[in-house]
């Protein structure tokens, strides 16, 4: 982990490619560009090493010059990955529902897949009348207080509970779980009901409700959800829209597996 989460930090990286690799896993959602110093800061490299790897990023074309020794990533990065075959079949698979969702609740909705102890968010549809929330494509936030965290979490296994509660249970709001327990029933809920639910966990006023995706042997593949203003979300009724989409999608998949190969 990086200094700024407070969190002890990881010996620098030893390969060539390691090392050009941590510049680029430097920046964090909502950064426009980063300096060599803070590059090297949160790297650990030394800034001589940090100044030739950075020239020969921006040679290859993961990286662009932003201003005087200042960096932002670059389009390349982008078109690499839209090639990657899994996301780009899950999202066609997805935007019909996503728009099904989007017309029936008026709010933001979202498909994640599952990423070490994150949430990654791959697709997003919002309009005029959706809140505005922090979730953005390519963006992660934590499993254990997201809809969709939940969904991979209860479904995901005892492996990935405990690496989520290794990495540990940070409080992002007052009603975030912290405690590994509580935790524990809330995703046997989940398990229950068929739906994760994060009311108010990541963003004060914000809830969330989300449902698995299902690939060719039953497992979890992604999850779809919808996320909004809490006064405004009807729990029961979008429960059984947003399981009804991803059973849709669940469906749908192995002919699309069929057809991409």
């Amino acid at each position: 982990m990086s200094a700024q989460s407070g969190q002890a930090e990881e010996p620098a990286p030893k390969s060539v490619l390691a090392r050009g690799l941590s510049l680029l896993d430097a920046f964090l959602p909502g950064e426009a560009d980063l300096g060599l110093a803070e590059l090297a800061a949160r790297s650990g490299l030394p800034k001589p090493t940090v100044h030739r790897l950075l020239g020969e990023l921006v040679e290859w074309g993961a990286l662009e010059r932003s201003g005087p020794g200042h960096y932002r990533l670059a389009a390349k990065l982008f078109r690499l990955g839209q090639l990657v075959p899994r996301h780009r079949l899950l999202r066609q698979a997805a935007l019909p529902y996503l728009e099904q969702l989007h017309e029936a609740s008026h709010e933001n909705v979202h498909l994640a897949v599952p990423d070490s102890v994150y949430t990654l968010f791959v697709e997003k549809v919002t309009g005029r009348e959706s809140m505005a929330v922090r979730s953005r494509v390519g963006g992660r936030m934590p499993s254990h207080c997201t809809a969709t965290g939940k969904v991979f979490l209860a479904w995901g296994g005892r492996d990935r509970l405990r690496r989520v509660v290794d990495a540990g249970l940070s409080r992002l709001t007052p009603n975030t779980i912290v405690l590994p327990g509580l935790l524990h029933q809330d995703l046997e809920r989940t398990v229950a009901r068929g739906v994760g639910i994060n009311h108010e966990e990541a963003e004060p006023g914000v809830s969330a409700i989300a449902a698995p995706v299902l690939g060719d042997h039953g497992q979890v593949v992604a999850a779809l959800s919808v996320t909004g203003r809490s006064q405004r979300m009807d729990v029961d009724r979008l429960s059984r829209v947003v399981r009804a989409a991803a059973g849709a999608m669940s469906a749908r998949l192995p002919a699309l597996s069929r057809g991409a190969c």
